[in-house]
């Protein structure tokens, strides 16, 4: 499994609502809730992660 890099999103709160993402692997791009560093994490090629923050602005 690699080993991703996560860091927290520059949108997350002091209230600890927080995502992390890892776009260290250059297949991937990984996400998790910073509140389960052990629980699952959602993985998405690049292009996808692309398009899907596209949407947010």
């Amino acid at each position: 499994m690699p080993e991703f890099d996560f860091v927290k999103s520059t949108y997350s709160n002091a209230g600890g609502e927080c995502v992390e993402v890892a776009r260290n692997i250059v297949t991937t791009v990984a996400i998790r809730d910073s509140k389960t560093s052990d629980g699952p994490i959602l993985r998405l090629t690049p292009t996808t992660w692309t398009k899907f923050t596209a949407t947010l602005h």
